[in-house]
């Protein structure tokens, strides 16, 4: 196109120089009498405007021939993603320096965070500290508190939660996972951290557990720390398995889950390739929406499917400090407790950012796990591998739903023993209580005034 705008001009223009510059040849005689080369007697700025307008309308509208209108690009969407792991797996390193390289810190920040890091004895946080700005973090080296830090991909605006995994913190973790999309479980591959927090009381497993529980349906696994086991494919493949045999067990499918080797501390596979391991081929999920495939951990965020809000009902939000609920009832699965479970026990229930003791009240029947078919009235007890039907009363004000109205409001996990005993959905909530004050005060200001309509 470019080639047709300029040929006629530099045609016309070259005879016209001719014309021009020798009067007496060929050329001259031949043009002159021409009805075309006529116009070389017409002023030359005007001839040069008018080609110049001609073609330029004449380029332009075939361009627009060729071309779909221009539009603007569609809004991002928003995400939340909750990174969940064993104490010292690399979290914070990892998700710090995921959001350095997507540009969410600069530079010098993290230049200065390495410089006060190096001074405290802990060179290697520099990447942690973009998250764990309490003191008692950064002294400590480990993550107490959730952290929020918001960055872009090329598919999603993100909001990251930074999740801490030392066990005494664990109620932090659950307010941070319950507000999640989707969730990175990184894994340390190091020999004797992997199997440390993949054992009975390790936090792979429960955080695992408390995701699915929460209603984080999306996984992605981190096996981090890769550079520690000199890139080992044999390692990789070895933790793949063993995470794989366990998050099903929970309810995840494992062909569902990006499983993704990375080193958090020097990058490999974030944002990029890892030229250290180049037997991994990548990894593959398979799911209804469609398969999805990559090498990297930023790819593996870029395929997470973005979940359908329901914004077209009522508004609810969970809070911390709440008007007094009455009882609520709930199906509830006996996980791992050493004994008995009978009417009075009162553990930990932790249902979105509430943590609060909620007493047996009335264990209503024993039904199968899978089914809910009743197979006994008022047990006397359940125990481990049973799932009952509970009436439950919380010792302090507490904002619950039924699962099938409002699911964040509606499921929980039952804690004790430092561990997760079991875990539930709530059937019905008895919201009588209150409701009946408000009934019956109506009622008192509606008789007098049906009486003064008589």
């Amino acid at each position: 196109m470019s080639l047709y705008f300029l040929f006629f001009p530099c045609c016309f223009f070259l005879l016209l120089f001719f014309q021009r510059t020798f009067p007496n040849c060929i050329i001259h005689h031949l043009t002159t009498q021409s009805f075309v080369f006529k116009i070389a007697e017409l002023d030359l700025q005007k001839l040069t405007l008018h080609f110049f307008f001609c073609h330029s309308f004449l380029f332009l509208f075939r361009s627009t021939e060729n071309h779909k209108p221009f539009t603007m690009g569609k809004e991002k969407t928003h995400i939340n993603i909750v990174v969940i792991g064993h104490v010292d797996s690399g979290k914070s390193t990892s998700t710090g320096h995921l959001i350095y390289k997507c540009g969410g810190i600069d530079k010098r920040t993290i230049e200065k965070f390495e410089k006060e890091a190096q001074e405290m004895g802990k060179g290697s946080f520099k990447y942690a500290w973009v998250l764990d700005k309490l003191k008692a973090e950064r002294e400590r080296g480990i993550t107490i508190d959730i952290a929020l830090w918001k960055f872009e991909t090329s598919k999603f605006y993100v909001t990251i939660i930074d999740a801490p995994g030392h066990r005494d913190f664990i109620k932090n973790m659950i307010t941070g996972t319950s507000q999640a999309d989707c969730a990175v479980l990184i894994v340390a591959a190091g020999t004797g951290e992997f199997e440390a927090g993949i054992s009975k009381d390790g936090q792979t497993r429960e955080h695992a557990l408390l995701a699915y529980t929460l209603g984080v349906k999306q996984l992605i696994v981190g096996i981090n720390k890769m550079d520690s086991i000199k890139f080992a494919e044999e390692r990789y493949n070895e933790i793949v398995t063993e995470v794989s045999n366990y998050i099903k067990k929970i309810g995840y499918d494992p062909k569902t889950v990006a499983f993704v080797p990375i080193s958090g501390w020097h990058g490999d596979n974030m944002l990029e390739a890892s030229e250290n391991m180049p037997w991994f081929k990548g990894w593959t999920i398979e799911r209804k929406e469609g398969n999805a495939s990559g090498k990297t951990l930023i790819e593996a965020l870029d395929a997470i499917s973005p979940p359908k809000r329901p914004t077209d009902k009522p508004l609810r939000l969970p809070l911390q400090d709440v008007y007094e609920t009455k009882t609520f009832t709930a199906q509830v699965i006996v996980l791992n407790h050493p004994g008995q479970i009978s009417n009075g026990y009162a553990p930990v229930l932790d249902c979105h950012t509430a943590h609060i003791a909620c007493k047996f009240q009335d264990i209503k029947e024993k039904c199968d796990r899978r089914s809910g078919k009743k197979l006994e009235d008022a047990p006397k007890f359940v125990k481990s591998g049973d799932a009952a039907i509970v009436e439950l009363l919380p010792t302090k004000p507490m904002c619950v739903e039924a699962f099938s109205d409002y699911p964040p409001l509606g499921r929980f996990a039952v804690r004790d023993m430092r561990q997760t005993v079991a875990v539930g959905v709530i059937k019905a909530v008895d919201k009588s209580a209150k409701d009946a004050k408000a009934d019956g005060k109506d009622k008192k200001a509606a008789a007098p005034a049906k009486a003064a309509k008589k």
